[in-house]
């Protein structure tokens, strides 16, 4: 991931544009079912972006992006991101153009979906729901419920158009041209659902595995396979699952029924996951806190790229030699993330810091201890928890000593631990041959960084 200063600079010149006027209701959607999501910056510099566009007008007068930082008193990185995630979840398309040295942007924005789009979507709203619980969630989906009025006991007398008006023919109807009318004159904005790019699901292999005798391929329209991705996506299904649950989907007719599959889906994932729902989480650190190193030269720059650009999930199937993780590793460090609030590039040092410490364990007291620790020194990136990690331990390396200095009768054995290379602050060239760090351990992180380069 390229840092953000690589992307976007203060100096930048940008132009933001709408392709028609919003509904009246789209802020209210904005604040009440978007916010939840994607945070208050990114509505911010959403609604900031709109209102530079004058009023009748489809597009803003050109600005810096120094004159954006100013109004949201944000820096360029918090933009970036908050850019990111607009752009992902479809409120916002970005362009940019290159003269020489210089770039331009274009920002041109999308309109938040309908809540009926939103609540039937099958992917934000459950999102939403996870977020805010049950109880807000049906009360916001009764806020915005709207059901029509009622007309039956009515008598319908409205007049039709041509008992009220009449009609002459003495102008040339050649001087209209409806075509360049329709082109001048932009229509509303219709709202497009969030699409899952089809590049992590193997549909090759789903198609392969479909028996055609039970599952015709007619059946897979473009529809089907829009949700098969989303559902995949948010539960993290694989397509060998999927062919199966897609199997239990037909009705009579031998089609997919979505809302059925939709559920199989949700009760899979139930199963699987001790009955909760995923969540919406960054896949990785934010470039906010990623290291402003380029090209990474040395193990330990290395060692921080990676650590900043995976997923923790990752890094607890990379020490597993790509061992599916424990659901209890992965329960304990979605509750350190959420309960201590620690960046996933932390965590990703965390977990390796503990696991090394504790002979490739997650022992859940010792994890707690150490996140709580880091929460309340606010350690924010990858550098700095690693610098923090490698105090610890040189603090526990002297308690060792210490203990080993006492009289034999008092002490008790004390076991060598295996830990990284960064935690012994070792530099480049300078390593010593008769180092105590497991072989065995060496050599699969080494792999593993080869395999991460590639």
């Amino acid at each position: 991931m390229e840092p953000h200063w690589k992307e976007l600079i203060p100096g930048d010149q940008y132009i933001v544009s709408i392709e028609g006027p919003l509904n009246v209701d789209d802020s209210k959607v904005l604040t009440l079912l978007y916010q939840p999501l994607i945070g208050p910056i990114c509505v911010s510099l959403y609604m900031t972006l709109l209102n530079q566009i004058g009023k009748s007008r489809l597009q803003s007068e050109p600005a810096s992006h120094y004159y954006i930082m100013n109004l949201l008193d944000l820096n360029l990185a918090e933009i970036y991101n908050a850019r990111k995630k607009l752009e992902a979840i479809g409120l916002l398309e970005s362009f940019v153009k290159k003269n020489n040295d210089s770039r331009s942007f274009l920002y041109i924005l999308k309109p938040p979906l309908s809540p009926r789009q939103f609540f039937t979507d099958g992917l934000l709203n459950i999102y939403l729901y996870q977020k805010i619980g049950h109880d807000y969630y049906q009360r916001l989906k009764h806020d915005f419920a709207d059901q029509a009025i009622n007309t039956d006991g009515f008598e319908k007398i409205t007049q039709p158009f041509q008992q009220v008006f009449g009609s002459t023919h003495s102008f040339p109807y050649e001087t209209l041209n409806a075509e360049d009318d329709a082109k001048a004159l932009p229509a509303k904005m219709e709202a497009k659902p969030v699409t899952v790019a089809p590049d992590f699901f193997d549909f090759e292999l789903f198609m392969a595995g479909l028996d055609e005798a039970v599952v015709p391929k007619t059946a897979i329209t473009k529809k089907v396979k829009e949700v098969i991705l989303k559902l995949a996506f948010l539960y993290g299904i694989d397509a060998i699952q999927m062919k199966n649950i897609v199997m239990g989907s037909l009705n009579v007719d031998n089609e997919v029924d979505m809302e059925t599959l939709r559920k199989r889906a949700r009760d899979w994932y139930k199963i699987e996951h001790y009955n909760s729902l995923p969540k919406l989480i960054d896949r990785t650190q934010s470039p906010i806190y990623e290291s402003d190193t380029d090209v990474p030269k040395t193990k330990e720059d290395r060692l921080v790229r990676y650590l900043e650009t995976v997923s923790p999930r990752q890094v607890l199937t990379d020490l597993s030699d790509g061992s599916e993780p424990a659901e209890s590793d992965l329960r304990l460090i979605e509750e350190i993330m959420i309960n201590q609030k620690l960046n996933p590039g932390v965590v990703n040092v965390l977990i390796q810091y503990c696991m090394l410490r504790t002979d490739m364990k997650l022992s859940k007291a010792f994890v707690e201890k150490i996140a709580s620790h880091w929460a309340r020194k606010k350690i924010k990136t990858v550098k700095e928890a690693m610098a923090l990690a490698k105090d610890e331990h040189r603090k526990y390396i002297e308690w060792q000593q210490n203990k080993k200095k006492e009289p034999t009768s008092k002490r008790k054995a004390v076991r060598t631990e295996k830990v990284p290379d960064w935690l012994e602050n070792r530099n480049d060239g300078q390593e010593k041959q008769n180092e105590k760090v497991d072989i065995e351990l060496k050599k699969s992180l080494e792999e593993r960084l080869k395999k991460y380069r590639k």
